[in-house]
Order: C-alpha cells, then sequence, then structure tokens
C-alpha cells in the first residue's frame, strides 16, 4: 500500500545563525509522522513530509513554536497566495498572509527581545542595535582592564573611587543581559532539542569568560577578563549582522519577481474602466490595459493589438507582438498599443505566482552536498566543545595558571563555531536559483542545480527544441516561367488550401512580393495536392502522385526535386498547364539561436545528441548545419528513454532536452530533464528544469549556472573546511611554546565571524557568472522529414 504524504513549507522567523537550522530538523524529525525536514536559514524556511494521517501543519507549527521560533505554514500549491501582499520583502515579514497589514512594531519585536517574530530585515535591524550597545560599552571596559593600562597606557582610575574590575562588571551587564541574551537563549534551544549548534559554542565561550570573572570580581578580586567577553560578543554580533544582511541580499531575485505584479488593475464594469486592487480581480474579469502599464493577471487578448515586454517574466529580450486572441502573462508591460484582456488566471494561478512558486521550493530544498555539510557541522560543534575542554586541561597539565587555560579554551571554542559550514551551500543555491529565474531558466530542486554541473551529454529532441516545429520555404525553384508569375499562381492555389504547409507557402508568396490573385474551381485531392483555374491558368500543387494522375510529365524537374529530397526537406511540384515548371522546398524553422546553444555547449565541452523520429536524411541535414556532435534518428516516440539509457550505460552524465508528451519518458530516464517552456504539461511536471523562453541557448545558461553554483559551494565548503582545520590547533595554542603564536578570544570571534562573511559574499558573487548572450539575428531554416519527402496533400 503507498503511503499517502503531503509537503509543507513552514516559514520559520528568528533562526539567527546558519547552523541553527539543526534545532529545528531535530525537533521535527523526532516528532510521529514527519519523514523529512529540509530546514534552510538564509530563506527562513523548513520543507516538511509528512504523513497527514499522523499529524498536521497545525502540529508542526505548534512544535516550532514551542522550540521558540515564530512559524507559520501553508501547503506548497498555495504558497504564493497573493504576490502582491509580500512584494514589500523588505516591509513585511515572510510568513504573513495574503492581504495581512505590516505588523507593528511590538508585534514584529515579539516578547522578551528575541527573534521569534521577526522578519529577515527586522532580525538585521535587531543584530546591528545588539552590536552597538556591545560596542560601546567594550571600550571602557577594555580601558579599565590589565589591556588598557598595560597596552594602551591608560591610567586613570575608576570613576566613583571603585576597583577596575567591579567597574568593568557592571558595564558588562547591558553586554551580557541584552547584546550576548541571544547566545544564551539560543544555546537553550539547541540543547533542549538535543542538539548542537553555534550557539551552544558561543554562549560557552562568553558565558565562562564572564562567570569566572564574576566569582573573581564577588571573592575579593584578581586577573579578569571581562573585556574578553565583551569583545567577544561584540565581533561575533558585528560579524554576523554583516552575514546576515548578505543572507537578505542572496533573495534578491525573489524580492524582485515579488514586486514585479502591479498593485492596482482597470476591470471594465458597465463598460467603464474601475480601478480596482489586483487581489480583487477574477476570471472572466475584462481587464483595460494602456500603454506602458503592467498587465495585472494571465489573460486572452480580446481587442487591441501592442507588443508586450516579456522580459521581467521570462527573459525573453525582445518585445513580443501580440493582436485579439494571444495569451499575455501577468505582470509583463504593455508598450504601444491599448488591449482589453480578458483574465484567465488570477492569484496563485497566474504564470508569476507559479514561478515564485518553483523558485522558492528549489531554494527550500536541500543539495544532497548540503546533507553532507549539515552532519559535519554539529560534529565539528562537539569536536569544539571537547577540543575547548581537552585544551583547558592540557594547559593546566603544563602548569599554566586557571586564566590562561580558560583564555585558550574559550579561543578555541569560539574559533570553531560552524556557521560558515552551515552557510556554505544554502546561499550560493538561493543565488544560483534566483539567478537562473532571471534569465528565464527555473530550477525545481537544489538536487537538479547540483546535477546540471555534472553533465556531459546534452540530448536535444529536433522538433520543437532545435526547430520551431513550423515549416518555412527553403527554395523555389521557376523553370520556362518567371519566378515572381509563378510564385503568385501556386499562393493562389494554396490561399483556398487548409493543408498545415500552405500557409508557410502563401507567407513566403507575400514576402516576396508576388501578386494577389483569386483562383476559382478549387479542388482538393486529399493525401495528393490541390490544383484551381488562375489567371486564366490550369495550376496543380502537390507530389509526384498527383501529377501522375494528372498525366503530367516531371522530367522537366526531377533533378532539381530529387536533390531537395535527398537533403531531407519536402519537395512540393508545380505545373501550369500540364507542364512541370516548378518546385518548392520546405522545412521546420530552426529556432534562430540553436546554432549559438550549440556552439555554447561545446564551448564548456559537453558533448551535443539530436534525437529524433526524423528519417536520417533529414536529421544529418539539421545537424550539419548546427555542427551537432552525433544524431540518434528514426526513433519512435515510445523508445527515446531507451536510447537516453543506453547513453548513460556508457558512462554518459546525460540531461535530455524536449517539449511534448512523447518526451516525458526520456526526461524522466536522463540524469537532467529539461523541458522548453511552451512544451506539454506533461513534458514540464516531469523534467527537473524549465526553460520559460522555448530557447535552446537556455541550456548552456542553465548548465552554466549550475556549475557556477557548485562551483561556489565547493568554494565555501573547502573555506569552511580548511578554516577550521588549520584554526582550531592555531586557537590550542599548540605553536605558543615553540613559535610564540596565539590568538586571543577576540581575534578568534573576528576570524570566525569573518570566515561567515566570506562565504556569503563568496556566493553573491555568483551574480557576475557570465553567461551566453542571445545573438541578434542567426535565422536559419532546415528539413523535416516527419511528413516524409513527398508532400502527403495540397501545401
Amino acid at each position: 500500500m503507498t503511503l499517502e504524504t503531503e509537503t509543507t513549507v513552514l516559514e520559520v522567523q528568528g533562526v539567527q545563525w546558519a547552523s541553527s537550522q539543526a534545532i529545528v530538523e531535530s525537533v521535527l524529525g523526532r516528532r510521529p509522522g514527519v519523514l523529512s525536514v529540509d530546514a534552510n536559514p538564509v530563506a527562513q524556511t523548513a520543507s516538511v513530509t509528512f504523513d497527514p494521517g499522523q499529524t498536521s501543519v497545525t502540529d508542526l507549527t505548534k512544535w516550532i513554536r514551542e522550540c521558540g521560533y515564530h512559524c507559520s505554514g501553508r501547503s506548497v500549491p498555495d504558497h504564493i497566495c497573493d504576490p502582491m501582499a509580500e512584494s514589500a520583502t523588505d516591509r513585511t515579514a515572510p510568513g504573513m498572509q495574503a492581504g495581512q497589514p505590516p505588523r507593528t512594531m511590538q508585534e514584529t519585536m515579539g516578547h522578551g527581545g528575541s527573534h521569534e517574530n521577526m522578519s529577515m530585515v527586522g532580525m538585521i535591524r535587531d543584530m546591528r542595535n545588539r552590536f552597538v550597545i556591545a560596542a560601546i560599552l567594550s571600550v571602557p571596559i577594555t580601558l579599565w582592564s590589565p589591556i588598557g593600562r598595560d597596552v594602551f597606557g591608560f591610567a586613570a582610575p575608576a570613576p566613583f573611587g571603585m576597583r577596575d574590575d567591579v567597574f568593568a562588571l557592571i558595564l558588562s551587564l547591558p553586554v551580557i543581559f541584552y547584546s550576548a541574551w541571544i547566545f544564551f537563549d539560543g544555546a537553550f534551544r539547541a540543547l533542549r532539542a538535543r542538539t548542537l549548534d553555534m550557539m551552544v559554542l558561543v554562549a560557552v565561550g562568553v558565558g565562562a569568560g564572564w562567570l569566572y570573572s564574576l566569582s573573581v570580581t564577588l571573592t575579593g578580586g584578581g586577573e579578569v577578563f571581562y573585556e574578553a567577553a565583551t569583545v567577544l560578543t561584540s565581533f561575533v554580533l558585528l560579524g554576523h549582522w554583516f552575514e546576515m544582511r548578505a543572507r537578505g541580499g542572496a533573495n534578491d531575485a525573489i524580492r524582485t519577481l515579488l514586486e514585479l505584479a502591479p498593485s492596482l488593475a482597470f476591470v471594465i464594469r458597465d463598460g467603464e474602466p474601475v480601478e480596482v486592487p489586483t487581489a480583487e480581480v477574477v476570471p472572466n474579469d475584462l481587464l483595460l490595459v494602456r500603454p506602458g502599464a503592467k498587465i495585472p493577471t494571465d489573460g486572452i487578448v480580446e481587442d487591441g493589438e501592442s507588443d508586450i515586454d516579456e522580459s521581467m517574466v521570462t527573459g525573453e529580450s525582445l518585445p513580443v507582438a501580440k493582436s485579439i486572441g494571444s495569451k499575455v502573462i501577468g505582470a509583463t508591460v504593455n508598450t504601444t498599443g491599448t488591449l482589453r484582456v480578458r483574465a484567465t488566471q488570477v492569484g496563485a494561478d497566474t504564470a508569476l505566482a507559479q514561478i515564485v512558486a518553483l523558485v522558492q521550493e528549489a531554494q527550500n530544498s536541500k543539495a544532497p552536498g548540503q546533507r553532507l555539510a549539515d552532519r559535519a557541522a554539529f560534529w565539528l560543534v562537539l569536536v569544539a566543545l571537547i577540543g575547548g575542554s581537552v585544551t583547558l586541561g592540557a594547559w593546566l597539565f603544563a602548569g599554566a595558571s586557571l586564566p590562561t587555560a580558560i583564555l585558550f579554551a574559550i579561543t578555541v571554542v569560539v574559533i570553531t563555531c560552524p556557521d560558515a559550514l552551515g552557510l556554505a551551500t544554502p546561499t550560493a543555491i538561493m543565488v544560483g536559483t534566483g539567478l537562473g529565474a532571471k534569465r528565464g531558466v527555473l530550477f525545481k530542486t537544489a538536487t537538479a542545480l547540483e546535477t546540471s554541473a555534472r553533465i556531459d551529454t546534452v540530448v536535444l529532441d529536433k522538433t520543437g527544441t532545435l526547430t520551431k516545429g513550423e515549416p518555412e520555404v527553403t527554395d523555389f525553384i521557376a523553370v520556362e516561367i518567371a519566378e515572381v508569375e509563378l510564385l503568385a499562381l501556386v499562393a493562389a492555389v494554396e490561399r483556398e488550401s487548409e493543408h498545415p504547409l500552405a500557409a508557410a507557402v502563401v507567407s513566403y508568396a507575400v514576402g516576396r512580393g508576388a501578386q494577389p490573385l483569386e483562383a476559382t474551381a478549387f479542388r482538393n485531392v486529399p493525401g495528393h495536392g490541390a490544383g484551381a483555374r488562375v489567371a486564366g491558368h490550369q495550376v496543380f500543387v502537390g507530389n509526384r502522385k498527383l501529377m501522375v494522375t494528372q498525366g503530367i510529365d516531371i522530367d522537366p524537374v526531377a533533378a532539381q526535386r530529387q536533390t531537395l529530397a535527398a537533403t531531407g526537406r519536402t519537395a512540393v511540384l508545380v505545373a501550369v498547364d500540364g507542364k512541370a515548371v516548378g518546385v518548392i522546398a520546405l522545412a521546420d524553422a530552426v529556432r534562430e539561436t540553436a546554432a549559438t546553444a550549440v556552439a555554447t555547449l561545446h564551448e564548456t565541452g559537453i558533448k551535443v545528441v539530436m534525437l529524433t523520429g526524423d528519417n536520417e536524411a533529414t536529421a544529418q541535414r539539421i545537424a550539419s548545419m548546427l555542427q551537432i556532435d552525433s544524431v540518434i534518428a528514426e526513433v519512435l516516440p515510445e523508445d527515446k528513454a531507451a536510447k537516453i539509457k543506453e547513453l548513460q550505460a556508457s558512462g554518459k552524465r546525460v540531461a535530455m532536452v524536449g517539449d511534448g508528451v512523447n518526451d516525458a519518458p526520456a526526461l524522466a530516464q536522463a540524469d537532467l530533464g529539461i523541458a522548453i517552456g511552451a512544451g506539454t504539461d506533461v513534458a514540464i511536471d516531469t523534467a527537473d528544469v524549465v526553460l520559460m523562453r522555448s530557447d535552446p541557448l537556455d541550456v548552456s545558461v542553465a548548465l552554466r549556472i549550475g556549475k557556477g553554483t557548485v562551483r561556489k559551494m565547493r568554494q565555501n565548503l573547502a573555506w569552511a573546511v580548511g578554516y577550521n582545520a588549520i584554526a582550531l590547533p592555531i586557537a590550542a595554542g599548540v605553536f605558543f611554546p615553540t613559535f610564540g603564536i596565539r590568538l586571543s578570544p577576540e581575534i578568534a570571534a573576528i576570524s570566525m565571524s569573518g570566515s561567515s562573511v566570506i562565504v556569503a559574499v563568496n556566493a553573491l558573487l555568483l551574480k557576475r557568472l557570465r553567461l551566453p548572450l542571445q545573438p541578434e539575428s542567426t535565422v536559419a531554416t532546415a528539413g523535416d522529414g516527419e511528413t516524409g519527402n513527398e508532400a502527403a496533400g495540397s501545401v
């Protein structure tokens, strides 16, 4: 019996540190009915898969709140209820429901000064305030400490005749009980959740130093280090203030997308436009969209013509012409004419809302590399605590004083904080998925992003992927009659035909300026072609069988026909007054960027394979034009997945690109399935990556983003691991007896915080990744043999 599961995204506010995600995962992971938990400290979310028969979203949110975080959740399909309601990300907490007003300051601050009910912006502001208090008070504490006396030569006595340590104790109270309180609060939550995170380490470091100093002060005075506890607090807060600002920048793409949708719309009611909030637009409303305005929702044009700028949603660089019957996308910009649009999808059903939901789903998921890093972070905390204890014991055993041993132990504990390790992957994933969204490349999961970096072979379906799936005339040959005159005769016949190729011939004739003529006595010959009287001439257009049945000798054009057919084109014969006088060659049009797409894949060392049901001649012609490495032709739809499996069996890591229902099994079989956005819902649902622009050039964009993201992930992980491997023995004082090299807790705090900032900033540098640009004009055509080299009917 198959277990029914449900997935929800919990918006968990108050996760200050990347390593604190372990609390969320630990608390939920032990609850009945919870199958998997993926917490994301950058997005402030947790994606939870659970058995609805045993638990519910209400239970999940309650359990999260019990461990001290503010939490809200809704199922994935409804994750974006109203993009406009969440557009002001900087002002609105992520968990706000559609249409809610912004929270008051009291609501934002929560209770007891904790971060449990704060938005990311509120948390950044609170972190800054805590740092400012700690930094200001750390200055006099340091001046009236042994460091101030001995190093800076500060000689002033403490105010009111107090001892230096008593004065420092009083000044340290706001630092410990306000600025540093989030460390103790977080450590308590982690221990209650039976896990270890960065909060535990910082709390141990700050708390041990301050409590030791307090005991010395209360027992008559002696060597204390309040300055170490307060400066340590200041530097940790400073580093994480910067880190959280960088984490906030990682989600710029989602913020930009949410801000695209207009807040107001003009709805035509009783013949007059009425301005209403976009959230109140319902399906079948008739919208008035003036030049320069954004289209409020997805819909169909009922009146008017205009060019629509869709770049902000699909990444398409050029405006797209729209007329009656054209589909339009919400949040795109109407540039020229006035349109009347019938709303079809609103709210969560719009293309923009689904794009945002898809990107957020990818950002909320967890890559395989991150799971390893999460496990490593837990053990690193344990190593830090054990290492601090061993360091304390070792220095005492070596004869050092208790204050010296404590300082070394605190330094070890602080410098080994694994926050950088926790940030390494999710920050890069958020930037990578956001970068893809800006180019109309949507990664469904973090795993897809990671997999795309390992692809070495790309298999491209021909029709609809490399080609437009629309026939066009590639050659027009006239014999014994002027080309323009023959073209006018042919076009007159084709205007009366309903054959799919006929429109291509008429379009070609119009483009060449052929005179429009009227056809009479039109007669369609199913499977062969058509004929009609045009300007006093009997004209037949069709295949060889039509000519044979009409008793027409095709020898005058036989050689030309054979040459064109041999290269995969569909060759159509033309006869006028019983004589064969022309040949028309038609072929499926190659997408303008197909050649550039293949070239950019080759630049990154990727082999390109074309998979098609076409005959060998047609496939080889296109492969030759586009410089494709190999061709697999004449493949039945049900056999495409088997061909992908054969490539995988030979050791290839394969990405399959397709757009049709018959591509779905191959997309599922491939290591990475990439669906062209204009394709069928089945193909898009099966794929791991969706290309919104239906542009094969974006295949290279997707793979380059994947490679760039994984490169940043590896750099960050290498830095986080390498930093700890080097810092731990130095902090423990291993090199102090021989080389005099040692670190103070303050320097350890700077190093630890700086490491986290470096990781976050390095991930943000991914935004500068160089991606292929769409060429201005690379128009080409190629044959399409799926209809056979003989015209099956009238063109």
